[in-house]
């Protein structure tokens, strides 16, 4: 497996393929990377030629190693691999593209979760034990989204102006 030195990513002639998923991609990337995530890579390489130089990205280097042997058993044959990713990068001091991100969605519910739960126990200690109900009720709403995979909270919040994010140029 060939790796290539950050300090030669600039004279990389060839495709760069970050195979990280969208939202890492969207919050800091290479200029010039495209964005195919690693569960969607062997779809979008059957539309490019392989003999052609690629040069694989991801964070520390892991997932652009997966990435080498997939394409490798795939016949691609000019691959190398970003020598420890995109952290490699910035201890080098190249410069990236990064774009304020928020919280993760999860760690939001979480915090919207755990303060609501706190907020309904101390009401209901303080005033009333129909407070109680507000700690019942977000409780079922966790239990609900840890058994079906559906969470209200988190569909909610992903609709909040904060959590939109540009779109992510893609080649998949």
């Amino acid at each position: 497996m060939k790796t290539l030195d950050p300090t030669l990513v600039q004279n990389f002639s060839g495709r760069r393929i970050d195979v990280r998923g969208l939202d890492e991609f969207a919050a800091e990337r290479l200029d010039g990377s495209e964005c195919v995530p690693l569960d969607r890579l062997l779809e979008a390489a059957g539309r490019w030629d392989p003999a052609a130089p690629l040069l694989l990205i991801c964070k520390m280097g892991t997932r652009s190693q997966q990435a080498h042997d997939q394409l490798s058993r795939a016949g691609f044959t000019d691959l190398q691999v970003l020598a420890g990713g995109l952290d490699a990068c910035r201890k080098a001091g190249l410069d990236l593209i990064s774009e304020r991100t928020p919280l993760p969605l999860m760690r939001q519910v979480f915090i919207i979760a755990g303060s609501l739960l706190l907020l309904g126990l101390a009401l209901g200690a303080l005033f009333s034990p129909w407070f109680y109900a507000l700690a019942w009720f977000v409780a079922a709403g966790l239990v609900l989204a840890g058994v079906t995979g559906f969470c209200p909270l988190a569909k909610t919040l992903a609709l909040m102006p904060w959590n939109r994010q540009a779109s992510c140029p893609a080649s998949f």
